[in-house]
């Protein structure tokens, strides 16, 4: 039984939940998704975000596209936080449907921050991230006893020092034993040299996961030392996942989605 809260004339400000909507696949939803997306007067959407998942809004929901891509941001960071005030603030049920998990790289922080400051309830509803769906979906578990006890994930959209000095790299060298980059593609050759820089080894397994969970997904392999070329042979674009670590070599055995290319 759906518990969405429900607005009415009465309560002068609405609600907004921070949806997350998978990596892709519009099945990897959550059904607390699917509810609130039922409920919604708005529907504020991120371009990675299937749009398949619109149709759960009922047919007289506004949509609104806020997408982005990469270097190419049409509606500000700021101007969607505005957006998400007014409409509550308008006594509507707003859904902010994002790809992924909105608190996995999806700032979803910086718009709950918002929402508090401006006294707007909000709910979080958890989705999918690609960081850990884009490995399953290439056959590559993240973690696996005997290979990779520990992973983090990193964004790799401001892999550079002189742009975010707090990222230590020497210990996601020396640390993790699986690293997962979001957004990286454009910084790949970077993160790869970074990381033999700082003392990984250059024959680390590497994957890249390009439109992960999807029926058009292809995933580039190779390690630390070639991958780069590989990646260029390969013509790969953003979005994808790359990840690096033992349990890559996992892929061979375990790949069970099928319809993706193979490099």
């Amino acid at each position: 039984m759906s518990n969405i809260t429900m607005t009415d004339s009465s309560n002068p400000s609405g609600i907004v939940y921070l949806v997350g909507g998978g990596p892709g696949d519009p099945g990897l939803i959550t059904v607390r998704g699917v509810e609130c997306l039922k409920a919604a007067e708005v529907v504020i959407h991120d371009r990675l975000a299937n749009l398949a998942l619109l149709t759960y809004a009922p047919a007289g929901a506004e949509l609104i596209d806020v997408g982005k891509s990469p270097n190419h941001h049409p509606v500000p960071q700021a101007q969607i936080n505005t957006l998400l005030v007014e409409k509550a603030r308008a006594g509507r049920r707003v859904v902010r449907l994002k790809g992924g998990d909105p608190f996995v790289f999806g700032r979803g922080g910086e718009e709950a921050v918002a929402l508090v400051e401006a006294g707007i309830p909000f709910e979080v509803v958890p989705g999918v991230t690609s960081a850990s769906a884009a490995p399953a979906y290439a056959g590559i578990p993240v973690t696996h006893r005997g290979l990779a006890c520990s992973v983090a994930f990193i964004t790799g959209h401001r892999a550079n020092p002189a742009a975010d000095p707090a990222c230590d790299w020497q210990a996601l060298a020396e640390g993790p034993d699986t690293l997962v980059f979001l957004m990286g593609v454009h910084n790949l050759s970077h993160i790869v040299e970074t990381l033999i820089r700082h003392g990984r080894p250059a024959a680390t397994p590497v994957a890249v996961i390009e439109r992960a969970t999807g029926p058009d997904q292809r995933t580039t392999t190779g390690t630390l030392a070639d991958i780069t070329v590989r990646a260029g042979e390969a013509a790969v674009r953003p979005p994808a996942v790359i990840v690096v670590g033992e349990v890559v070599r996992l892929r061979e055995q375990l790949r069970w989605f099928r319809p993706e290319v193979e490099r």
